[in-house]
């Protein structure tokens, strides 16, 4: 057992959620790979994982490689780094604009098939889960005021400030409608214990109501093929679209994300790992819709980026200045290094 995060995870769990999460950006450039070969673009290397290859083989000018990191993958295409292109006519900048858009959104279209795959399977094989009204705690939310005071999973609260508490609606909007307040919650545990505490909710910013980081108890229930495609397809669009709404919010008024960097991203698998290959599998969907997503804003270097740069190039038919270009990519790995310096500070600060 390695404890990584506060969570006692099995050597055996840590290499399938790292492979499991480098399936997620191999699938993702699978998407480029795929479409680069149906335009019989050359493709110089396709490799799943990273660093020293431990097997390949060669065939039609492609070099197939395993490697010893496995935490993702590569397509190496001639000319790709806008850099070091030359205008030969095999390189990825020489090709018809629609090719080059058609071979950058392939990969983020890859992560939203491979989410719907999996939330498919999830909800197929285990049933929906729905939340429970019962007034009873299914889990807390580490470092939230309910897990700093004390409550637990399995607590079931019976009074917020001597208020008899029926349903879990009834916490919902006491608590929702009480932030920064001081309340006393008195919860019963294990059926015998009665506990009282004093919690005052944090104002959650971005939906303006009180958060003590408390869920409550979920339920399965059986769902059909068909019913489960559905519901996927569904999920993925509302994560993508509930996303992108929270981002334009924090952007127009000039707030900080909340978002996670690599260090938030191996703790959420972490306790993922740790509850069971449902919630892993759960949570690898979520992070393939979040990659895909983001690979397609259109910051330059990311592939919403080359879609951008393409899709002007096929409005105005001349194709961009390659001085442009190299600025633009300069101006995205900006972009790109705020950003992550932002997701590891909340990683931190969390």
């Amino acid at each position: 057992m390695i404890n990584i995060f506060g969570y006692q995870i099995t050597v055996l769990q840590i290499i399938f959620t790292v492979f499991s999460a480098g399936i997620l950006v191999f699938i993702h450039e699978l998407g480029h790979f795929i479409m680069a070969k149906k335009f019989k673009l050359k493709v110089e290397k396709f490799a799943f994982g990273f660093g020293p290859e431990i097997v390949g083989f060669t065939k039609n000018e492609t070099r197939y490689s395993i490697c010893a990191i496995p935490l993702g993958g590569m397509v190496k295409l001639p000319g790709e780094d806008i850099d070091s292109s030359t205008g030969s006519p095999d390189e990825f900048y020489s090709q018809e604009w629609y090719k080059r858009l058609s071979i950058a959104f392939f990969g983020p279209f890859m992560n939203y098939v491979l989410a719907v795959l999996i939330f498919v399977f999830v909800i197929y094989t285990w049933g929906l889960a729905k939340p429970s009204n019962m007034p009873v705690i299914g889990e807390t939310v580490a470092g939230y005021p309910a897990e700093k005071a004390g409550l637990k999973a399995g607590d079931k609260i019976t009074k917020i400030n001597n208020v008899e508490i029926k349903d879990w609606l009834q916490i919902a909007g006491y608590i929702h409608n009480h932030p920064e307040e001081e309340l006393n919650i008195k919860v019963l545990r294990d059926d015998e214990q009665v506990l009282e505490f004093a919690i005052s909710p944090k104002i959650d910013k971005a939906q303006g109501v009180g958060l003590i980081g408390i869920a409550p108890l979920t339920e399965n229930e059986p769902v059909g093929f068909i019913s489960a495609f559905d519901i996927s397809v569904r999920m993925v669009v509302f994560q993508s679209v509930f996303t992108l709404e929270y981002l334009w919010k924090k952007l127009i008024n000039w707030e900080k994300p909340d978002v996670a960097g690599p260090v938030g991203v191996i703790k959420y698998l972490a306790k993922a790992a740790k509850s069971g290959l449902q919630d892993l599998l759960h949570l690898l969907g979520v992070i393939s819709v979040a990659l895909g997503l983001f690979n397609l804003l259109p910051i330059p270097i990311l592939d919403g980026g080359h879609i951008f740069l393409a899709l002007i190039e096929g409005i105005f038919r001349r194709p961009l200045n390659k001085k442009v270009i190299q600025t633009a990519n300069l101006i995205g790995l900006t972009i790109i290094i705020f950003i992550f310096i932002i997701a590891t500070y909340n990683d931190f600060t969390r």
